[in-house]
Protein backbone atom coordinates (compact mmCIF):
# COMPACT_ATOMS: atom_id res chain seq x y z
CA UNK A 1 0.00 0.00 0.00
CA UNK A 2 1.38 3.38 -0.99
CA UNK A 3 0.81 6.35 1.28
CA UNK A 4 1.21 10.02 0.60
CA UNK A 5 2.98 11.99 3.31
CA UNK A 6 1.14 14.99 4.71
CA UNK A 7 2.12 18.55 3.80
CA UNK A 8 1.58 20.33 7.14
CA UNK A 9 1.31 23.70 5.40
CA UNK A 10 -1.98 22.70 3.76
CA UNK A 11 -5.32 23.60 5.37
CA UNK A 12 -7.03 21.10 7.64
CA UNK A 13 -8.98 18.41 5.77
CA UNK A 14 -12.19 17.66 7.69
CA UNK A 15 -12.58 14.40 5.74
CA UNK A 16 -9.41 12.81 7.16
CA UNK A 17 -9.82 9.44 8.87
CA UNK A 18 -9.30 10.79 12.40
CA UNK A 19 -11.91 13.51 11.91
CA UNK A 20 -14.31 10.77 10.82
CA UNK A 21 -13.43 8.69 13.89
CA UNK A 22 -14.01 11.71 16.14
CA UNK A 23 -17.44 12.20 14.55
CA UNK A 24 -18.28 8.51 14.96
CA UNK A 25 -18.47 7.87 11.22
CA UNK A 26 -15.73 5.23 11.40
CA UNK A 27 -15.62 2.75 14.29
CA UNK A 28 -12.68 2.62 16.67
CA UNK A 29 -11.82 0.94 19.92
CA UNK A 30 -11.75 3.93 22.24
CA UNK A 31 -9.77 3.62 25.44
CA UNK A 32 -10.18 7.19 26.72
CA UNK A 33 -12.04 10.39 25.95
CA UNK A 34 -12.63 13.75 27.54
CA UNK A 35 -13.54 17.22 26.32
CA UNK A 36 -10.07 17.73 24.77
CA UNK A 37 -9.04 14.39 23.28
CA UNK A 38 -9.94 10.87 22.23
CA UNK A 39 -7.60 7.88 22.46
CA UNK A 40 -8.16 4.69 20.51
CA UNK A 41 -6.26 1.54 19.63
CA UNK A 42 -4.06 1.68 16.53
CA UNK A 43 -5.27 -0.72 13.81
CA UNK A 44 -1.65 -1.75 13.04
CA UNK A 45 0.03 -1.87 16.46
CA UNK A 46 3.81 -2.06 16.75
CA UNK A 47 3.82 -2.68 20.51
CA UNK A 48 1.57 -4.60 22.93
CA UNK A 49 -0.03 -1.26 23.79
CA UNK A 50 -0.31 1.16 20.87
CA UNK A 51 -2.94 3.87 21.05
CA UNK A 52 -3.41 7.10 19.19
CA UNK A 53 -4.33 10.21 21.15
CA UNK A 54 -5.97 12.89 19.00
CA UNK A 55 -7.24 16.30 20.00
CA UNK A 56 -10.89 17.02 19.28
CA UNK A 57 -9.91 20.27 17.56
CA UNK A 58 -9.06 20.57 13.87
CA UNK A 59 -5.25 20.76 13.77
CA UNK A 60 -2.97 19.34 11.10
CA UNK A 61 0.22 19.06 13.15
CA UNK A 62 1.93 19.90 16.43
CA UNK A 63 3.16 23.12 14.81
CA UNK A 64 -0.39 24.10 13.81
CA UNK A 65 -1.70 23.17 17.27
CA UNK A 66 0.98 24.97 19.27
CA UNK A 67 0.58 28.09 17.15
CA UNK A 68 -3.22 28.24 16.90
CA UNK A 69 -4.86 26.41 19.82
CA UNK A 70 -5.82 28.34 22.95
CA UNK A 71 -3.63 27.61 25.99
CA UNK A 72 -6.48 25.78 27.74
CA UNK A 73 -6.84 23.39 24.79
CA UNK A 74 -3.09 22.74 24.64
CA UNK A 75 -3.01 22.01 28.38
CA UNK A 76 -6.11 19.79 28.12
CA UNK A 77 -4.59 17.73 25.31
CA UNK A 78 -1.24 17.30 27.05
CA UNK A 79 -3.02 16.26 30.27
CA UNK A 80 -5.17 13.79 28.30
CA UNK A 81 -2.02 12.09 26.98
CA UNK A 82 -0.77 11.69 30.56
CA UNK A 83 -4.17 10.42 31.68
CA UNK A 84 -4.13 7.74 28.98
CA UNK A 85 -0.63 6.58 29.99
CA UNK A 86 -1.69 6.33 33.64
CA UNK A 87 -4.99 4.59 32.79
CA UNK A 88 -3.11 1.99 30.74
CA UNK A 89 -0.62 1.37 33.58
CA UNK A 90 2.41 2.53 31.60
CA UNK A 91 3.97 5.06 33.94
CA UNK A 92 5.98 2.72 36.19
CA UNK A 93 7.74 0.76 33.43
CA UNK A 94 7.79 3.60 30.90
CA UNK A 95 6.41 4.27 27.47
CA UNK A 96 7.16 6.13 24.26
CA UNK A 97 5.34 9.03 22.63
CA UNK A 98 5.78 9.59 18.90
CA UNK A 99 4.48 12.51 16.88
CA UNK A 100 5.18 12.56 13.15
CA UNK A 101 5.07 15.93 11.40
CA UNK A 102 5.23 16.46 7.65
CA UNK A 103 6.75 14.35 4.88
CA UNK A 104 10.22 13.96 6.41
CA UNK A 105 8.68 13.10 9.77
CA UNK A 106 6.49 10.39 8.25
CA UNK A 107 3.09 11.96 8.94
CA UNK A 108 0.36 10.25 6.94
CA UNK A 109 -2.92 11.41 8.52
CA UNK A 110 -3.44 15.20 8.41
CA UNK A 111 -4.76 15.46 11.97
CA UNK A 112 -2.48 15.99 14.96
CA UNK A 113 -2.01 12.73 16.85
CA UNK A 114 0.41 11.15 19.27
CA UNK A 115 1.28 7.47 19.20
CA UNK A 116 1.51 6.14 22.75
CA UNK A 117 3.47 2.87 22.84
CA UNK A 118 4.18 0.58 25.77
CA UNK A 119 4.03 -2.88 27.20
CA UNK A 120 7.59 -3.81 26.19
CA UNK A 121 11.08 -2.35 26.02
CA UNK A 122 11.13 -0.03 23.04
CA UNK A 123 14.83 -0.24 22.18
CA UNK A 124 16.71 2.45 20.26
CA UNK A 125 14.91 5.53 19.16
CA UNK A 126 15.62 5.15 15.44
CA UNK A 127 17.18 2.39 13.43
CA UNK A 128 18.41 2.45 9.87
CA UNK A 129 18.74 5.54 7.77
Amino acid sequence: MSVTPVDPTQPYDSDNIFAKILRGEIPSTRVYEDEWAVAFEDIAPVAPIHVLVVPRGAYVSWDDFSQNAPAQEVAGYVKAIGNVARQLGLVEDGYRLINNIGPDGGQIVPHLHVHLLGGRTMGPMLTGQ
